[in-house]
């Protein structure tokens, strides 16, 4: 089934943030945004069990409780074992993330992406996500931000356990789909040139994005498109740096990026619209996406999102960011620009 098929519209919601992603987010607060997505018609909710330890999926599970399975499509993440056992969340190796999720419960992460781990892993995933399916899994972050030089090591680990799971999972049809969730491009550019596993999607965050896109649109996006595969667009404001956030992939922003980032956002001023719409609309108009799950851990970040949208964006200024070399000259652009 493709992607497009399963999901039920273009903007979904990434639960990173409820995971306490940067800072401590009252309970109230996090139900609140849950509630303000439904309530917007939002039905593609993105969870994983690194997030917080299981926090955001436990979060997600609580406002979900009540309402029909039949009208939102889920999807979650193997690679990660939450463990009932406490540590020292400070000392927590969470790779290129750093300190992000210091917020979240002291659960044990431990990584393992073997056949056994991935089955756990989604029956875990289940009973905090109060639900007895889940509609996609994504293989977790098997990528050289997590594991450096060991990471091919952990992609095999992955090829031989997760995905022949996964595989079989969807034969079954216990689920609809599965890909890889990863923040670099090389793990989807291998799993594309193996034989055996069959991936239906890839939940790419932060690497086809308005202020980072060329190295995916050059090595993964015309393969994707070409196999009738789908891209679920993560992070599409770039960790918040695209709208005036302090990080740029979950870091502080770098001098050359902060002037990337005013560059573009005074052609933006100049037309008269929102960062937000050029981030999203921007992911979207590549044909092998499917859809863009910003994250948000505000009620209110939900309308922006929905208006972003919706904003009509003038074709002069997509030109403007190309004549600019701020837009890569083969990426597809809103109206065939």
């Amino acid at each position: 089934m493709k992607l497009k098929d399963i999901l039920p519209g273009p903007l979904g919601f990434g639960t990173a943030p409820l995971g306490n992603m940067f800072r401590d987010i009252p309970e109230a607060e996090a139900r609140a945004t849950v509630d303000a997505a439904w309530n917007d018609g939002i039905r593609y909710f993105d969870n994983a069990p690194f997030y917080g330890a299981g926090l955001a999926e436990l979060r997600m599970g609580e406002a979900l409780a009540g309402r029909p399975h039949a009208d939102y499509v889920v999807s979650t993440k193997v690679g990660r074992l939450i463990l009932d056992e406490v540590e020292d969340v400070s000392a927590r190796d969470l790779g290129e993330k750093g300190e992000v999720f210091k917020h979240g419960r002291p659960n044990r992460i431990v990584n393992d992406y073997s056949e056994d781990a991935t089955l756990r892993s989604i029956e875990d995933s289940l009973k905090r996500l109060k639900t007895d399916r889940i509609e996609i899994a994504w293989v977790h972050d098997v990528a050289q931000d997590f594991y450096g030089d060991d990471w091919l090591a952990m992609f095999e680990t992955a090829r031989k356990g997760a995905f022949k799971a996964l595989d079989r999972l969807r034969d079954e049809g216990v689920i609809q789909a599965w890909g890889l969730g990863v923040n670099r491009v090389e793990p989807i550019e291998l799993l594309l040139d193996l034989e055996g596993p069959r991936p239906d999607a890839f939940l790419l965050a932060g690497r086809y994005t308005l202020l980072d896109h060329s190295r995916a649109l050059q090595r993964v996006m015309p393969k994707v498109a070409e196999k009738g595969l789908g891209i679920v667009v993560g992070g599409p404001y770039s960790s918040g740096a695209l709208v005036g956030g302090p990080h740029f992939e979950y870091a502080p922003i770098q001098p050359a990026m902060r002037d990337k980032i005013a560059r573009i956002k005074a052609i933006a001023d100049r037309h008269r619209i929102s960062m937000k719409a050029a981030g999203l609309q921007f992911a979207l108009a590549h044909p092998a996406v499917a859809a863009v799950i910003p994250g948000a851990s505000q009620p209110g970040r939900i309308a922006e999102d929905r208006a972003a949208l919706n904003e009509k964006v003038p074709a002069d200024f997509w030109r403007e960011l190309r004549e600019a070399g701020l837009v890569d000259a083969a990426a597809p652009l809103p109206g065939g620009v």
